[in-house]
């Protein structure tokens, strides 16, 4: 009885062992096969990043046909996009059509309307990839070339000599300046109107131009809401040798201390460093296989500092090339022993958080305006 019971297990132990393979390679829906194979053609199924639209107009460039240009012209180089995906894409290739050339010499793809293939570090895209006649691959593109073109940033206003710039918080539906001294600057009661409105780190003043010409000359400002009744007495006997950055209320001013605006490397992780810690640095991690976005461990210190809305600021510059792209953020203690998970972020957008010794917390600039 016993000799049977083990002959038993012998036979049942590799099925169990095969039941508990753990090696199973997961197919994701986007990966599994959307076209036919052709007799004699080459398929390739190609995954199109999210921003692809459904009528864009796609080709596979490389030395066997001529390059983009030309493979543009020619509709036999266009892809396919699959019925039921919206970032499938195939094209079928007669090997007789490459002129000698096979797809292992390379190749990349181009975008009628994003441009032409990118790596997710804006470098030159190259596949090799060849299946062979009568077989299938799965084929990725990371990046269009619009993925990584620089929105053009608006002109700063030139000015005419020194300026008053004012965040206006008195609600009235027009703020003018009047302004006595050595001369009316602006002009007769009640004043001016604002010369524009400019964009200093994150906020919307309205500017007003003493003029190139006033330098130098004393001044007494009184705000008022274009002569309707409400004023109140500004800054009195300044000089107009610098630009002056005030806060008002429909009761009265206070002047601000405007930090430099700062250009980023693209997006920043900015900290309120409540830590108590002599040093902070930042380490990320990506847990899709892209290198570690400070360097290895324990990161890097801040990249500066910045004053914004009277709150000071350590911020790490994250890069313009890795915008998109997901990281874990740790903060620590220049390896000191102390460390916190602070947040995982998707780097589309600055982020601020305001930490202690223990945790982060993520904060809007509202919060501490």
């Amino acid at each position: 009885m016993k000799k049977n019971i083990l002959w038993l297990l012998f036979i049942l132990l590799p099925l169990f062992l095969g039941g508990c393979n753990n090696d199973e390679e997961i197919v994701f829906d986007h990966e599994r096969p959307q076209f036919e194979l052709r007799e004699g053609q080459i398929l390739l199924e190609v995954i199109m990043p999210q921003s692809t639209a459904a009528d864009d107009e796609i080709f596979i460039s490389g030395d066997f046909n001529g390059g983009d240009s030309l493979a543009m012209l020619n509709s036999k180089w266009q892809l396919i996009k699959a019925e039921n995906s919206d970032i499938k894409w195939a094209i079928y290739i007669n090997p007789s059509d490459l002129n000698g050339y096979n797809l292992a010499d390379g190749y990349h793809f181009v975008s009628k309307a994003e441009g032409t293939e990118r790596t997710v570090f804006n470098e030159e895209a190259v596949h090799t990839e060849n299946p062979g006649v009568n077989a299938r691959v799965n084929v990725w593109v990371n990046r269009w070339a619009s993925y990584f073109e620089v929105d053009e940033e608006p002109e700063e206003p030139v000015h005419d000599g020194y300026a008053v710039y004012v965040e206006d918080n008195t609600g009235w539906d027009v703020t003018t300046i009047y302004v006595w001294g050595d001369a009316e600057i602006f002009g007769g009661w009640p004043g001016a109107q604002p010369t524009g409105t400019q964009l200093i780190n994150g906020i919307t003043y309205k500017y007003y131009d003493f003029g190139e010409a006033n330098t130098g000359k004393s001044a007494n400002l009184i705000f008022n809401n274009n002569g309707g009744g409400n004023q109140f007495d500004g800054v009195q006997g300044f000089i107009v040798n610098r630009d002056l950055y005030l806060r008002i209320t429909s009761s009265g001013y206070e002047e601000i201390v405007v930090e430099p605006e700062i250009t980023h490397d693209g997006y920043a992780i900015f900290i309120e460093d409540n830590t108590g810690w002599d040093a902070i640095t930042m380490y990320a991690w990506n847990g899709d296989g892209l290198p570690e976005l400070f360097g290895g461990w324990p990161g890097i210190l801040p990249t500066g500092e910045a004053t914004i809305n009277g709150v000071k600021y350590k911020y790490f510059d994250t890069g313009k090339v890795n915008e998109g792209t997901v990281y874990n953020l740790i903060l620590n203690n220049n390896n000191g022993g102390n460390q916190f998970d602070l947040a995982n972020v998707t780097l589309n957008r600055d982020y601020y958080f305001t930490c202690s010794s223990s945790g982060g917390t993520e904060i809007s600039l509202s919060t501490n305006k």
